[in-house]
């Protein structure tokens, strides 16, 4: 059994799109996708600097244009479809939607547009960013996190919750983390999934009242429960919704491990997620796609596992 997962926001690294666009089916498609979605993918995939890829209304296109990238290079015909399930955490859950059936590329990236450019509005209105939390024991990090007047925005697995909140409420909480656990700042700009997010959430919703989805041709697995979701308008409402709800992943590799998932292919840009399948999938292989080259291996993982 192969699940087939997209990374969030926080994946991106400077320029790890140049080696992609060297081929020019690729770079035709990245320049419709930066048509669609409203950004020179181009361009913040191969030479804007860390700093600026950072920025929300950058970064979620860019990476979901990535996920979507890659997968248009994959060969899934010889898998067999009740041996592949889907699944992406926080922005990811965007392109696993496509490769699940229930929205068109254009879709995704109409909806990326306005999900990143209404979250860099409600992110600059308060100073806010994340910070994994890692170790110590869960319910007493989540007693710590509530105390400092934060929000647990994701439950990744085993040893991480990431805290989400004002900037000076994270900087106490990295100060005096709970026992036995620290605190790691992350790359992000804003406290996502909290209800800071509330006005990008009704953007969202305005925007997907127009969109006609199908629903899911293959398994999805949702993100803010690890259920699995059978209708394509459930999708869709649960995609607007997850700006102010929690990601739980934990949940999301619960789900993967009752299915007896053996094999675990993450997208681009690949990382993050196999690292915390190792931790929490005990024994389940893994593969990230980050460059091209890793598509001949991406293809014998797919035979492997759901061949």
């Amino acid at each position: 059994m192969l699940a087939i997962v997209c990374p969030g926001q926080g994946s991106q690294t400077q320029g790890f799109l140049s080696e992609w666009i060297s081929d020019d089916a690729s770079r035709a498609t990245l320049d419709a996708y930066s048509q669609h979605s409203g950004t020179d993918l181009l361009t913040h995939g191969t030479v804007s600097d860390a700093e600026t890829i950072r920025d929300t209304a950058v970064a979620q296109p860019l990476i979901v244009a990535a996920s979507l990238l890659s997968a248009s290079a994959l060969d899934l015909t010889g898998a067999n479809p009740e041996r592949v399930l889907y699944a992406g955490h926080s922005v990811g859950e965007i392109p696993a939607a496509v490769l699940a059936g229930v929205l068109t590329p254009q879709q995704a990236l109409a909806f990326i547009r306005v999900r990143a450019t209404s979250m860099a509005a409600a992110a600059a209105a308060v100073p806010t960013s994340m910070a994994a939390v890692v170790g110590g024991v869960e319910d007493e990090v989540r007693q710590v996190i509530a105390d400092a007047g934060l929000t647990p925005a994701n439950a990744n697995g085993p040893g991480q919750i990431v805290a989400a909140g004002e900037l000076d409420k994270l900087a106490a909480l990295e100060a005096s983390p709970p026992t036995r656990a620290r605190v790691i700042p992350l790359t992000v700009a804003g406290a996502f999934h909290t209800e800071f997010m509330d006005s990008a959430k009704q953007a969202l919703a305005a925007a997907a009242a127009s969109f006609e989805v199908a629903d899911p041709r293959h398994r999805l697995i949702s993100n803010r429960d690890g259920a699995y979701v059978s209708t394509g308008a459930d999708v869709l409402a649960r995609l607007v919704d997850q700006v102010t709800r929690p990601v739980r992943w934990d949940l999301c590799m619960e789900t993967m491990a009752q299915a007896e998932v053996t094999g675990v292919l993450e997208l681009l840009p690949g990382g993050t997620l196999t690292g915390l399948a190792k931790r929490g999938l005990k024994g389940v292989k893994s593969l990230a796609i980050k460059t091209p080259a890793d598509i001949d291996a991406a293809q014998e993982f797919i035979a492997e596992h759901a061949g």
